[in-house]
């Protein structure tokens, strides 16, 4: 008898041996290593320039279009007042991926196909100290830029705002007669920026830092 559970020990653990280890080569197999994905190359955009060429058109700037721009302010707009012409507009880097993000997803909300441009404009701020909406003018008379979304449309490229209904308009549809009290037949109709969005959702982005060129830069 103690022979048959030595002969049954010697067979039985063997066996469960390589039971266990088959499974464990088994369960290995199942589970192959994952190599780590390689950082994909993304190509440089075709509207890169120099820094020789940024320079240069800056340069242009600084000697055909800052002297007019000191002239108009300090000897009709505020003679009085000292005025040192803005020579850039800056936005937060992450405010504009969180911007793009936005866009895109208030677009896709609204039924736009594709986000086709992102639009800026010249702009220039009052002369004031508060804007119609009570915020403050950070740099009252500098020149600024405001960024509009645009959409394939109507056979153009048009700016878009999302329509108190939820879906995209585009801003060359909602016009104001800015020529109050005047002949609607003669009226001028354009978009006004200063009125249009209270009841609809605009997705101009404005307001960003400006200033003259920070030290070290051109």
């Amino acid at each position: 008898m103690k022979n048959a559970k030595q002969l049954l020990r010697n067979v039985a653990l063997p066996a469960i041996l390589i039971f266990s280890l088959t499974n464990c080569n088994e369960a290995k197999k199942e589970k192959p290593h994952q190599e780590e994905e390689e950082p994909k190359e993304i190509d440089a955009p075709k509207n890169i320039i120099s820094i020789k060429e940024a320079s240069a058109i800056f340069d242009n700037y600084t000697n055909f279009r800052v002297p007019a721009i000191v002239k108009f302010e300090t000897q009709q707009r505020a003679p009085s007042e000292k005025f040192e012409a803005a020579r850039f507009v800056d936005f937060d880097y992450q405010m504009i991926k969180d911007y793009i993000a936005y866009v895109d997803k208030e677009a896709e909300d609204a039924g736009v196909k594709k986000v086709t441009k992102l639009r800026m404009y010249f702009a220039n701020y009052p002369n004031e100290i508060k804007f119609k909406d009570n915020k403050d003018v950070v740099h009252p008379r500098q020149n600024s830029i405001f960024l509009l979304p645009t959409m394939d449309a109507d056979g153009g490229n048009f700016g878009f705002y999302i329509g108190d209904d939820g879906k995209a308009k585009l801003i060359k549809d909602k016009t104001t007669d800015l020529n109050e009290g005047s002949d609607k037949s003669e009226a001028s109709l354009l978009p006004s920026f200063n009125s249009m969005f209270y009841s609809d959702k605009s997705l101009i982005l404005n307001r960003g830092n400006s200033g003259p060129p920070p030290f070290g830069d051109f």
